[in-house]
């Protein structure tokens, strides 16, 4: 039973310590109930906001409500998409850390230290004035937060050459149990220092503690990008095309996939007037030195032809961004399909990706559902979309029963369940199928070491 008028009592002594940065109105504390999850789930509205300024502070709010044994959600730009940053219980408080959204750049040792609340795109744009990349790049890029993509260990396009987030953090500050502060890792590149908590932490979904710092690796800026597109008649050439690529010495930054619902819906959306009598399309962007660049381009491009694949190369900046811009549209693009959509970002080993893809089309004819498959399939990782009227409760039964039988899909390949969004809420249930009996095992036990009262993101990846 959920003592309110404790919460309510704890909450007026961080009112009189936080001056007018903890917000207990309805009218405010609404807005932080949902966050972009699509899949229907039943959220409750938190009972406070707090926005603090500090790790000290931070700490401090930490401190009072593990000791009072209230729940705490930590929040960055609540673009999670698997209910990450949602409370179910109705005690839990939301740490915002909206107003902690500074970083400073170290030239010297190429690394940012940045806050939680900083905006991964803007952490982008000021590195890159310096002649320095943080390649790590969510399709939210432009609005979520470094403390959000550590918490969800967040990929994008770029991961196939760059890697995910977790290989760009070096080392993270934070608070856990009782207002206990940690420190791990370093601005270095080599650190074996007992066991890596720094690399453990990452896509931990905010579950073990409260992120307050992160030390983030930088590398060099390639001097030039270049993009082109092929369209292709069948699916089994997709994935020949993708293994013909990667055993080229070619080391593309981006190879990106979208199938035949995806162009028509992009075209609807952008009206680029690409052919929709297509089965799917690549876009492959290449990176680096300018006459590395334009020789590589002209490999993958005479490589493709050679299949009697069609070719099409962005000539301009303006044609390349125009690509980028409809590739990163396609949430939207297709949510005009149906006025509900699931969007499961499923990976399985790229070998496998031609027989995958029709066997999820199957599936949805199975359901009667409408399907657009895109995603990163340069590392395997494809976004399955399920569109269905979400007024309709039979439909919304029939997408539930067909993401049940996509994770299992998934993993009979040797996939994953979640590639970039966590499992958060929504896929928590489908978690041991992936991990068995003993995984899930050592996840708990994980967690009741830094968070035995269950305090921190309760109810999201697993259950005490």
């Amino acid at each position: 039973m959920v003592d309110f008028s404790k919460v309510e009592k704890v909450l007026r002594q961080l009112e009189r310590e936080f001056d007018g940065r903890v917000k207990v109105d309805i009218v405010e504390r609404v807005l932080y109930e949902k966050d972009a999850t699509a899949i229907p789930i039943e959220t409750k509205t938190p009972q406070a906001v707090i926005f603090p300024t500090s790790k000290e502070e931070v700490r401090r709010i930490v401190e009072v409500l593990y000791n009072e044994e209230i729940p705490m959600i930590p929040r960055g730009a609540g673009s999670c998409l698997t209910g990450g940053a949602v409370g179910y219980r109705g005690d839990e408080v939301v740490i915002s850390f909206e107003k902690m959204n500074k970083f400073r750049i170290d030239l010297d040792n190429a690394t940012v230290v940045a806050q939680p609340g900083v905006i991964t795109y803007e952490l982008q744009r000021a590195v890159e004035k310096h002649g320095l990349f943080y390649p790590p790049d969510p399709s939210s890029y432009k609005f979520s937060t470094i403390g959000g993509n550590i918490a969800e260990n967040a990929g994008g396009p770029r991961c196939v050459k760059y890697g995910v987030t977790r290989d760009y953090v070096l080392g993270l500050e934070g608070v856990i149990k009782y207002g206990e502060t940690f420190k791990f890792g370093a601005p270095v590149m080599k650190d074996v220092a007992g066991y890596d908590f720094t690399k453990f932490l990452v896509g931990s979904e905010g579950t073990l503690g409260i992120i307050t710092e992160a030390i983030l690796r930088l590398i060099p800026l390639p001097k030039e990008r270049r993009v082109l597109l092929a369209f292709f008649d069948r699916l089994e050439d997709v994935g020949r095309a993708v293994t013909k690529i990667m055993t080229s010495g070619v080391f593309p930054s981006a190879l990106e996939f979208m199938d035949r619902a995806c162009i028509k819906a992009v075209n609807d959306y952008k009206g680029l007037g690409l052919p929709e009598d297509k089965v799917g399309l690549l876009l492959i962007e290449i990176d680096g030195h300018p006459i590395a660049v334009q020789e590589e381009l002209v490999e993958v491009e005479n490589l493709l032809k050679e299949m009697g694949v069609d070719v099409r190369v962005a000539r301009t900046k303006e044609e390349k961004d125009n690509l980028w811009a409809a590739r990163r549209a396609l949430g939207p693009a297709i949510s005009k399909l149906g006025s509900g959509k699931v969007n499961e970002d499923i990976v399985v080993p790229r070998s496998r990706l031609a027989e995958y893809i029709p066997a999820v089309n199957r599936l949805a004819e199975k359901y009667g559902l409408i399907c657009a498959i895109f995603g990163h399939i340069g590392d395997g990782n494809l976004h399955v979309n399920f569109m269905f009227d979400k007024s309709n409760p039979e439909e919304v039964q029939r997408v539930e029963r067909a993401v049940e039988e996509l994770f299992k899909l998934t993993i009979d390949f040797g996939g994953s369940i979640t590639g970039e969004h966590g499992v958060g809420i929504t896929k928590k249930p489908f978690l041991k199928l992936q991990l068995g009996d003993v995984g899930i095992e050592l996840v708990r036990g994980v967690k009741k070491l830094f968070d035995p009262l269950n305090l921190f993101n309760p109810g999201k990846l697993v259950d005490l």
